[in-house]
């Protein structure tokens, strides 16, 4: 029965995993969120002057939404899962699901003006709220706001100047896993990766996306201050290099570069990795099935993510999805979601909710300690997010060529 859990639980980021091969880490906790909230005032971003809703008005009847896989579960993938049926019956707003591949789709998607709302990741938002795809969020109107954890609220990747332009939905971190019968000492840095990585070469596996260039720019900090790296999203054109042939070097010992969840279990399992990063729910389900695995939180730090429901600046429904996102970020549909899915959830009150009583403790649900060494997801964009003003810093698609320069190495 418990393994019948662990699967169940994870089945949605699997499916998201399977799918893509672009999402973008970036960062902020505690101590590092100070630092980047303010930086992101002071950057000289200026998005487009687009106001909140003031005021809830009558159901629209519809909402289009826009979700990762797994996010927003009807019972068509699962009967005994289902947290729109009711949300339909009480609110008299039709959920209509569109779900997406990758975070650059869920971008092209959202400029047709077809979507209500989406839940965006950090490498999405920023271009969201640059090109007026996505407006200001009012907060008093989501009656669950006041539960979502404080370290979640007003962060570089879902607010602009401290105007919120979305509600944070979960939370998760980038792991380091290796084998314990082929990785000894256990290792408490990513040098396992980088400058050790030859000790395993062809073993060593990595997450098969531009933005993997974050990792090696958040493990380049403390090695080589002279950079300058203090955000891992924010690199002009030196650091970006310094950062690309780390990379290059690496690919050296690099067996496999993954995006699909399944495959790397797989690959752990058989041995043919044995180190590299990962996700907690694929530690959990590679444990499940006997795979002699642990994971670390490397003492650099780690890249993770952080997605957020935002409103679409062209929505026609939009009380129906202000009504939506608070469903969602209600206690226990975000319990619910966040043992699908497979991460921490946002809601403070959802973690005496879950089914696994050890979810949130698992997940690190309310452990800032663990979080403040967390960066993440956000999109690299030129005005500088670290708070540089007197330099240009490299943007998401100088990354993805950088990206494709390192794979064709």
């Amino acid at each position: 029965m418990k393994e019948k859990h662990v699967r169940k639980t994870t089945f949605g980021r699997a499916v998201a995993l399977s799918a893509i091969a672009a999402l973008a880490l970036a960062g902020c906790g505690n101590s590092a969120g100070t630092t980047t909230t303010a930086a992101a005032k002071s950057s000289g971003f200026v998005p487009p002057s687009l106001k909140a809703l003031d005021k809830l008005g009558t159901p629209e009847g519809s909402v289009n939404v826009l979700a990762w896989p797994g996010y927003v579960e009807d019972g068509s993938n699962d009967k005994s899962v289902d947290w729109v049926t009711d949300f339909e019956k009480s609110s008299g707003c039709q959920v209509n699901i569109k779900t997406f591949g990758t975070s650059d789709e869920a971008v092209q998607l959202m400029r047709t003006g077809q979507y209500d709302t989406v839940s965006a990741s950090g490498d999405a938002t920023l271009r969201l709220i640059a090109a007026g795809d996505v407006e200001p969020v009012n907060t008093s109107l989501i009656t669950n706001y006041p539960d979502i954890f404080p370290a979640l609220k007003n962060k570089p990747w879902n607010s602009v100047k401290n105007v919120p332009y979305g509600i944070p939905h979960g939370r998760g971190a980038n792991l380091l896993m290796y084998r314990t019968d082929k990785v000894s000492p256990a290792p408490d840095s990513w040098s396992a990766v980088f400058s050790g990585g030859s000790a395993y070469k062809g073993g060593v596996t990595a997450y098969d996306s531009p933005n993997y260039i974050a990792a090696a720019a958040l493990y380049l900090m403390k090695p080589i201050p002279a950079l300058g790296i203090t955000n891992p999203y924010a690199l002009d054109a030196k650091q970006l290099a310094a950062a690309v042939g780390l990379l290059k070097t690496q690919k050296a010992n690099v067996g496999e570069y993954w995006s699909d969840y399944l495959k790397e279990t797989q690959a752990f399992k058989a041995g043919s990795s044995v180190i590299g990063t990962t996700w907690q729910v694929i530690a959990n389900l590679a444990q499940s099935e006997k795979a002699p695995v642990a994971v670390t939180l490397p003492k650099e730090g780690a890249t993770g993510w952080s997605d957020t429901w935002m409103v679409s600046a062209k929505s026609t429904h939009k009380t129906c999805a202000y009504k939506f996102i608070d469903h969602m970020v209600s206690p226990q549909v975000n319990a619910d979601v966040a043992e699908y899915f497979g991460e921490a959830p946002a809601n403070s009150k959802s973690c005496a909710l879950t089914v696994a009583k050890d979810h949130c403790a698992i997940f690190h649900a309310n452990d800032e300690a663990y979080f403040s060494k967390v960066y993440y997801w956000n999109t690299p964009i030129p005005q500088c997010l670290d708070g540089r003003t007197n330099v240009k810093c490299t943007d998401y698609a100088e990354w993805t060529k950088a990206w494709t320069s390192i794979r064709n190495s």
